[in-house]
């Protein structure tokens, strides 16, 4: 039997951080849709399906040393890889398992029940029978209370792209190869098929982005999205179906812009929305509304509604934290419908509060330039600030014990040592947030040269350590087009992005708890 039932194994997954599957971004979705969270101030239990490099749960593992994390994948790369990763940042709280859903639904390891339980994707990747193992696993391990994250290929969004994907499955199946090559073959012929004017390219504009998506996109990314002989994107309705088996009730899309449907829809569409007599018709037509490709859903076992007095006492408590320097920080709002003006009245004394320090939404609200705001305006703004990726939410429960640190730092010092060798683990992690913050290969080298204890003032010095890591890895500045050949030119290229990473990216990164 092969072991793979379909799914495409030979390239392992990319290395990426996914902040919705954490507790802290969980927990928001669900106070700000009115359903009570899961308290993780005396620690709490998480489980992730199908973990793939393991970033991750590992990094939420580091935030949360008093949590219990469990994660299982099937392929042995994968969780070779994420147990080196584990190791090296000497976490004692993260169990890696290789296992089958199967397995796993079966109760053939010995786990403790969940507090949270979240799936990146891998949904709609496998076999409708390995879906069905996944709700067991969910029925028999989730915690009343309980949390799910399921993000999955969503219809009707990929309608355009259903005869592309089946044409690279059935033109792989001719091309005995490597997953990737299997790929980077069908991506051709994809391409020539353009040029002559297929009449499903040319009647079919959805199909024609999809392809220059494939044309720019990341190989290993792209394996695993369009190559599973049993790839199958989901509507909503599906989703809910199949979970209401293990007793799920919907909460809400932790795309957090979409908790303002009035900023997204016009009256006519609201309208529309409300004039649907259930929860999943009313999902169902923002998804036609919007043509929707691909769903964050969160799920909720056991369910309890919030008071809205509750409710504003809850996400009073929550913490806003700035996630860029304040000096790179903007007013123009990239949400998932577009792009929103905040108002500057408004908009500005909170990220001016931020820079100084983290604020609670209560005390937000308390600021001067905001009185006579209610409770409910002052969580919009720090929702759509959140959902724009310029802050995020903490609770206050990672980091606040002596010591509870370490585990991030030491995860933080492993992750910097490996971007001597490549450019794979694109996070730092912070116990403030709770998880992991973005960081580009110059600022881990620069977390790499502090670390190894050079003066944060001693730029020139930094810069030095930065460039003798890149050079080894054959990664040279380009400028005007130009790759810069002389180990002059590159000093000089890297001094502004360092100088960057010194005055603004590190004081972040203290107030963070990153360093």
């Amino acid at each position: 039997m092969d072991w793979t039932e379909g799914y495409n194994s030979e390239v392992e997954y990319t290395c990426g951080y996914y902040p919705e599957q954490s507790p802290a971004q969980l927990n928001l979705v669900c106070a700000a849709h009115g359903v009570e969270p899961v308290p993780l101030g005396d620690g709490f239990t998480y489980c992730e399906l199908g973990f793939g490099r393991g970033l991750t749960v590992t990094a939420l593992a580091a935030a949360h040393p008093r949590g219990r994390f469990y994660a299982a994948d099937f392929n042995p790369a994968h969780v070779s890889g994420a147990r080196e990763l584990a190791r090296a940042a000497g976490l004692d709280n993260l169990t890696l398992l290789e296992a089958s859903f199967e397995t796993l639904a079966d109760g053939g390891h010995e786990l403790p029940g969940f507090d949270f339980i979240t799936l990146h994707g891998i949904y709609t990747w496998v076999t409708p029978a390995n879906q069905a193992h996944i709700v067991r696993f969910i029925d028999r391990y989730l915690k009343p209370g309980g949390v799910v994250y399921v993000s999955y290929n969503a219809m009707p969004g990929w309608t355009a792209a259903l005869p592309l994907q089946r044409l690279l499955v059935e033109f792989a199946d001719t091309h005995p190869d490597r997953g990737d090559a299997q790929f980077q073959a069908g991506t051709r012929l994809l391409q020539r098929m353009d040029a002559l004017q297929a009449g499903y390219f040319t009647g079919n504009p959805g199909a024609k982005q999809r392809l220059a998506a494939i044309e720019q996109g990341d190989r290993h990314y792209l394996v695993h999205e369009y190559m599973h002989r049993q790839w199958q994107p989901l509507y909503h309705a599906d989703v809910v179906r199949d979970l209401a088996a293990a007793k799920l009730d919907f909460a809400g899309s932790s795309d957090l812009s979409l908790r303002y449907p009035d900023l997204v829809f016009d009256a006519e569409r609201l309208g529309l929305i409300g004039g649907m007599k259930t929860p999943v018709m009313r999902e169902t037509m923002k998804d036609y509304l919007l043509n929707t490709g691909f769903r964050k859903d969160v799920f909720v076992r056991g369910a309890r509604r919030m008071t809205s007095l509750r409710q504003a006492e809850c996400l009073g408590a929550a913490t806003l934290h700035l996630t860029r320097p304040r000096g790179e920080t903007t007013l123009k709002l990239k949400l998932t419908f577009g792009e929103l003006e905040g108002v500057p009245g408004l908009y500005e004394p909170v990220l001016d509060a931020l820079a100084q320090r983290p604020h609670s939404i209560a005390e937000l609200r308390a600021l001067p330039a905001l009185a006579g705001q209610s409770h409910a305006n002052v969580t919009q703004i720090a929702v759509l600030l959140t959902a724009s990726g310029q802050t995020a939410i903490g609770w206050g429960a990672a980091g606040d014990a002596a010591g509870d640190t370490q585990a991030a730092l030491a995860l933080n010092r492993a992750l910097a040592r490996l971007a001597r060798y490549g450019d794979d683990h694109k996070i730092l992690c912070s116990p403030a947030l709770g998880g992991g913050l973005q960081a580009s290969h110059i600022e881990r080298l620069v977390y790499l040269a502090l670390s190894e204890g050079l003066d944060p003032d001693d730029s020139d010095g930094v810069g030095r350590r930065v460039w003798q890591a890149m050079r080894e890895q054959g990664r040279y500045l380009q400028k005007d087009g130009v790759v810069l050949q002389s180990d002059a030119d590159n000093l000089a290229a890297l001094a502004p992005t360092v100088r960057r990473a010194l005055t603004r990216q590190l004081p972040l990164w203290r107030q963070l708890g990153i360093i």
